[in-house]
């Protein structure tokens, strides 16, 4: 095949996974992950809906978005004002306990203040909840894998690095974000041009991560491996989180045995859930010290 022919092809492909009028939330552009539905999801459930009351589970004095129900992922855009934009992008995964997502604690809210770091920002809105059978976090990580590809193949029309692509989780959002940061291999079959596109994250951020520790706390789970080649990361947890402390202490010590950058905070009060929201722990400037390690690391100097 001539080059002209292939470059053809993948560039129709690119144009064909981008919606032709694309989807807008509050004027903000939205990606669908999967051309059609998710590999291996033939799960039919209600319409989507926010089940928060408003008045339950509130953190710093706010009501909490609780959305149920995802059965098409979906990624939206939030780009760093072009003014201070420093090419860097993160893919975010809220938490909910593969319930739920916190679109806004843990999605829109990381979003302004990534984009506050010159940084462009995609809040992925993945299957929820679990599917079944098979393990509870699978469809998540095949979102989020599916998603860095997406990010990353798009990169020119977003006008960011396809070198300083990061993922950033919450909760189950953190447990996925980290496993699809392990996972050296696609966790669904290759579907088309995109999935030829590496969903290898350069960093990730993982806030109070579920689920990746062993029920011991000695290691972390089985199938979790980390080697030399897992990107660096920066984690961050509440000693008092209901939440064993553990998931991020056995990451931060797996990757400090294969020699990957990392940077752990724990911090002695703060619970769990709290996100960005000013409250009255300890825990609560963790993100000020998350951007201090993007920074020293590099990941906010532009590209020349």
């Amino acid at each position: 095949m001539s080059p002209g022919r292939l470059l053809s092809l993948v560039l129709v492909a690119a144009v064909w996974h981008l919606p032709v009028s694309p989807v807008m939330a509050q004027d903000r552009e939205v990606l669908r992950v999967w051309p059609d539905t998710p590999p291996g999801d033939a799960t039919t459930l209600p319409p989507e809906a926010d089940t928060s009351n408003g008045v339950s589970d509130l953190v710093a004095g706010r009501s909490v978005i609780r959305l149920g129900n995802v059965t098409t992922p979906t990624l939206t855009v939030y780009p760093a004002p072009a003014a201070t934009a420093t090419g860097a992008a993160v893919v975010i995964c809220p938490g909910g306990g593969h319930r739920i997502l916190a679109m806004d604690i843990e999605g829109s809210e990381v979003a302004a203040w990534l984009n506050g770091l010159g940084v462009t920002a995609f809040v992925l809105k993945y299957r929820v909840p679990a599917r079944t059978p098979g393990p509870r976090g699978r469809a998540a990580v095949e979102d989020a894998q599916r998603a860095i590809s997406l990010v990353r193949s798009q990169a020119a029309r977003h006008r960011i690095d396809p070198a300083r692509i990061g993922v950033m989780g919450f909760s189950a959002g953190g447990e996925a974000a980290g496993v699809a940061a392990i996972q050296p291999t696609r966790q669904y079959p290759a579907t088309d041009t995109v999935d030829a596109v590496s969903h290898r994250p350069d960093f990730a951020i993982l806030a109070y991560p579920a689920w990746l520790a062993n029920e011991a706390g000695t290691g972390l789970r089985d199938g979790l491996t980390v080697s030399r080649d897992t990107p660096p990361m920066f984690l961050v947890q509440a000693q008092d989180d209901f939440m064993p402390v553990a998931n991020s202490v056995q990451m931060f010590l797996a990757l400090k045995a294969h020699g990957v950058p990392a940077e752990l905070h724990v911090y002695a009060a703060g619970g769990h859930g709290y996100g960005l929201r000013a409250t009255a722990q300890p825990v609560t400037s963790w993100q000020h010290r998350a951007a201090d390690w993007l920074k020293a690391s590099g990941w906010l100097t532009p590209r020349r």
